[in-house]
């Protein structure tokens, strides 16, 4: 049989006129990527007239097979990594014939990353295989032109840089990227899609099993599923088991920690504080202007320079003590939210003369500031999960605030409130005091988050439009107001 005959949606090569064979040999490899997501029964025709396609471009027969993944392949054949990266990221449209038999190529590759991730099978699942999946997913974010677990709750530059490094990939890895590409018009849901699909088989593997076992456990990667049920579980959880969830916990707080902390250093930090004398060491010698201001006393004679003032920069920044309440709604919708938020405060914590104060609630509100500076601790100490009153986090909030002026008030949450009405009117209370009210309706890496419309429309009439997106425009509003 030839890669034509017999097979859906292609048209046997015939006189001109006819359909181009590479777009014969492209819709082979998409109708076997739509009959294995689908159908999961093996097409003979598909598979065989896949395999000829395959293999007559130069591409090895393992993308063909579902239980390789793409690390395996890329092992094999490390010069097909270059072509992973970027695979998939959006691009301007180019004038001019496009390159049909590099299109045939990419349709490949492509259908190997997306039914790898998709393909996820049902039933019982290995750390093994929630190990690889993770890696298939890690390969389909850098398709995209995103760093590795940053569609998925943000391992972010850290973790991937760890990832790809045993992975053979060269220089053209994704790994030591900036920020990725604006993906929101491509595929709007694919960041919690994914996570969807790795929440999935987290449940669907015997966690408890896996964590009393060293050597199974180690073989797991932290990832916001994976957090998301260990945080959950951890009650009932002990011993060796427990150990071992703590210690995948605190390694995704570092790992997240990273990269926010990196975020917070690059934004704006205050202005310089000229009323404050600058200390006067070589370090903050100001050298160019000390030769002007000295230039009259310059000897020809001599061809010597004569100082008789030294100049110094100033480096002091003018800081004022702020005080920063965030209020993080911890029922099951917001775990994400939670996580993020917890890293966030404590990295804010840090930060000179800047009064952190946390608080996590879903009927019951729970004050967290005794452990804000250590997001691991703090995420030990949450219950997420149940229903939703804001009064009573907003009960603990309140008295905190002193200093209406120097108070800013970062309430995140989907807003779906049971009091709505006399939630928002202390929201709107604590505005017209004169403190800085932000409501967040979403805090997480891929910036996706439902807001209740009622509260959303009141915000907007408030002047407090909800903050929705990328953590990024969170830490960007508070360094503004902090600076």
């Amino acid at each position: 049989m030839t890669e034509n005959e017999n097979v859906p949606g292609t048209v046997a090569n015939g006189p001109a006129g006819a359909a181009d064979p590479h777009d014969n040999r492209r819709q082979v490899l998409y109708w076997r990527l739509l009959a294995r997501l689908f159908d999961h029964e093996e097409q003979a025709p598909l598979e065989s007239a896949s395999l000829a396609v395959v293999e007559d471009i130069g591409l090895p027969a393992a993308l063909l097979d579902p239980n390789a993944s793409v690390d395996s392949v890329v092992q094999r054949h490390p010069e097909l990594a270059a072509e992973f990266d970027g695979l998939m990221a959006p691009a301007p449209e180019e004038d001019g014939a496009r390159d049909r038999a590099a299109e045939v190529r990419r349709a490949a590759l492509v259908s190997k990353v997306l039914l790898n991730v998709y393909a996820s099978g049902s039933g019982p699942v290995s750390a093994g295989q929630l190990a690889r999946w993770q890696s298939d997913a890690d390969w389909l974010e850098r398709a995209l032109g995103c760093r590795p677990g940053e569609l998925r709750g943000g391992r972010g530059a850290g973790q991937a840089a760890g990832r790809t490094a045993g992975r053979g990939a060269g220089p053209t890895g994704t790994g030591g990227r900036g920020a990725g590409p604006d993906l929101s018009r491509l595929i709007p849901a694919i960041g919690p899609e994914l996570g969807a699909i790795e929440a999935g088989l987290v449940k669907r593997m015997r966690l408890r099993e896996v964590l009393a076992d060293p050597a199974l456990a180690a073989r797991l990667t932290p990832s916001m599923s994976l957090i998301e049920q260990l945080l959950r579980d951890k009650d009932n959880l002990s011993g060796v088991a427990l150990a071992n969830a703590k210690s995948l916990i605190r390694r995704f707080v570092d790992e997240v920690a990273e990269v926010l902390r990196t975020q917070v250093e690059k934004a704006t930090v205050g202005a310089l504080d000229r009323s404050v004398p600058p200390k006067r060491v070589f370090r903050n010698l100001d050298l160019d202007r000390t030769i002007w201001k000295n230039l009259t006393n310059w000897s020809p004679e001599e061809e010597r320079l004569y100082v008789d003032r030294l100049y110094y920069r100033h480096t002091a920044r003018k800081t004022t003590p702020q005080r920063l309440i965030v209020v993080v709604d911890q029922s099951g919708s917001m775990v994400d939210s939670m996580v993020n938020c917890t890293i966030l405060a404590s990295i804010f914590a840090g930060l000179p003369k800047v009064d952190v104060h946390l608080i996590a609630y879903d009927t019951q509100a729970l004050d967290l500031t005794p452990w804000v500076h250590d997001p691991f601790e703090t995420l030990l100490r949450t219950n997420l999960g149940g229903g939703t009153d804001g009064t009573v986090a907003m009960a603990l909030a309140q008295p905190k605030i002193a200093e209406p002026r120097n108070t800013v008030v970062v309430w995140i949450s989907d807003f779906y409130e049971w009091q709505s009405e006399k939630l928002f009117e202390s929201m709107a209370a604590v505005h017209r005091s004169g403190a800085k009210f932000i409501p967040v309706g979403s805090v997480t890496s891929s910036g996706r988050g439902s807001v209740n419309p009622w509260f959303r429309e009141r915000f907007k009439d408030l002047g407090t439009p909800v903050l929705s997106g990328h953590i990024r425009k969170l830490v960007h509003e508070l360094k503004s107001f902090l600076a």
